[in-house]
């Protein structure tokens, strides 16, 4: 598995333990030489973090690529990315937060991704064993189309009644507002929506659905699936205000994102979303 670092940067003792948490999950580690590096708020400059991308999806020996850390920088990427290189390898990108830009960017492209935890914010930190456990059980064994999760019913959580079908797109909220607007926007036609954020004002929260709303991105969507929204203020009024107009499912408190626990999410495959039963039910294999 490819580590890289294509937004900020990461303790080098952190790095450094990235190996050993891999090899006791049976898999081999390459760490690419921008996660040794730090310029102000990024892993490096943006022609060292562009490289190990595509030296990582170049290399056929590597199956996956494993982000280290979100942060900020991603999105000044996507102009360069070889995506003829991203197409064609076709390897999985499993990260969240700031690579939601990566993840629209591959959607567009047809190519699945994992929003999950990685490795210097979230795994290598104490308390963490359960979310480790779930991700390289999916690393690992994959996922079988039929296989049904179900969120543990959280005291609540928005909930809109209703089932819808639909591909599974989604990630940072601030992110994919962030996008809108620009050639990677992300694609949510006829898709279940997937969103979550952290550290946000209420009245922030407001904005950055306005902005979704306003450049199109929430119509014609088939339902939403909430995780976690870390705010200092409850943001279930705004959120439902927000969703409630659009007539579709909506499966909120769903175990991921910035919050615990944080259980990974495939994306870009057929889901079908249940909300009466608190269910998602993955229509298509999903093999790392």
């Amino acid at each position: 598995m490819g580590i890289v670092a294509p937004a900020g940067p990461a303790d080098d003792g952190l790095v450094a333990r990235v190996p050993a948490l891999l090899a006791a999950h049976g898999l081999n580690a390459r760490v690419l030489p921008g996660c040794h590096l730090r310029q102000g708020y990024l892993a490096g400059p943006d022609r060292a973090r562009l490289a190990d991308l595509h030296d990582a999806w170049a290399d056929p020996e590597l199956a996956a690529l494993w982000c280290l850390r979100g942060g900020y920088g991603s999105a000044r990427l996507l102009p360069h990315l070889d995506t003829a290189l991203l197409q064609r390898s076709r390897k999985l990108l499993i990260g969240y937060s700031d690579i939601t830009a990566l993840h629209a960017l591959l959607d567009r492209l047809d190519c699945p991704a994992l929003h999950a935890p990685m490795p210097a914010s979230d795994l290598l930190r104490p308390g963490r064993e359960a979310d480790e456990a779930a991700l390289f059980a999916l690393l690992t064994g994959g996922l079988r189309a039929g296989t049904t999760w179900a969120a543990a019913p959280a005291e609540g959580a928005l909930r809109m009644p209703g089932v819808a079908r639909g591909r599974l797109v989604g990630g940072n909220l601030s992110l994919l507002a962030a996008l809108a607007g620009t050639p990677w926007q992300l694609r949510t036609h006829g898709a279940i929506l997937f969103l979550e954020d952290v550290g946000e004002q209420i009245y922030r929260v407001d904005r950055l659905l306005l902005q979704l709303d306003q450049c199109g991105a929430l119509r014609g969507v088939r339902g939403v699936l909430l995780g976690s929204f870390t705010e200092d203020e409850d943001p279930r009024a705004v959120l439902d205000a927000a969703l409630r107009p659009l007539g579709v499912p909506v499966l909120g408190g769903w175990p991921c994102g910035h919050g615990t626990p944080h259980r990974p999410l495939p994306l870009g495959v057929e889901v079908t979303l249940d909300a009466d039963a608190g269910t998602l039910r993955f229509d298509e294999d999903f093999m790392c």
